[in-house]
């Protein structure tokens, strides 16, 4: 089923709209999830309580592309999750937040909420000057939290070059942000 047909069902209140985008986005949906806790379970109930968001969030959002905002919505659940499972502990998730950090402002500090929509501007346009394979690369990694190993696998790369990637495009984030002096 089209996502603009799920979303008419979420309109109309009809739990349908539950199953049909379970049947669409699930598996993504469980991935996602799973990536981040690296628990079933917990990633089970991410993604039953993502489908709940979106039950109350649409209407009044009508998304355009479902899947993005399923995902948006199981990945902010799954974070939070994460943060209170692991309080006190580092590991998983941290090592990919800690990869950014000299990219973006201190986790502990955040920046007032239009500082928040600058840096999300810039690093859509720098997103969208990258190649296809190279944003989606960055994307699996930051944004799915997804191995070096499984982007390799994924891209038929070596591990050593999935690095190198990320690591040049890390340094050129830096360098368009500190230009529009957002670091």
């Amino acid at each position: 089923m089209e996502d603009s047909k799920i979303v008419d069902l979420y309109w109309a209140r009809d739990e349908a709209a539950i199953r049909e985008s379970d049947r669409k986005y699930g598996k993504m949906l469980h991935a996602l999830s799973y990536s981040l806790l690296s628990s079933r379970e917990d990633a089970e109930e991410c993604v039953s309580d993502t489908y709940l968001d979106a039950w109350h969030a649409i209407p009044p959002a009508r998304p355009v592309r479902l899947g993005a905002f399923l995902s948006k919505i199981t990945r902010r659940i799954s974070v939070d999750r994460w943060r209170r499972l692991h309080r006190e502990k580092r590991g998983g998730i941290h090592t990919v937040i800690e990869e950014l950090t000299d990219c973006i402002a201190d986790s502990g500090s955040p920046p007032a909420e239009y500082e928040n929509a600058r840096l999300a501007e810039a690093l859509n346009r720098f997103l969208a000057m990258q190649s296809k394979e190279k944003r989606a690369i960055f994307i699996r990694r930051y944004f799915c939290s997804q191995s070096i190993g499984e982007i390799a696998a994924t891209y038929s790369m070596t591990e050593s070059n999935v690095k190198v990637t990320l690591h040049r495009m890390r340094a050129q984030l830096r360098a368009e942000l500190e230009a529009q002096e957002l670091l």
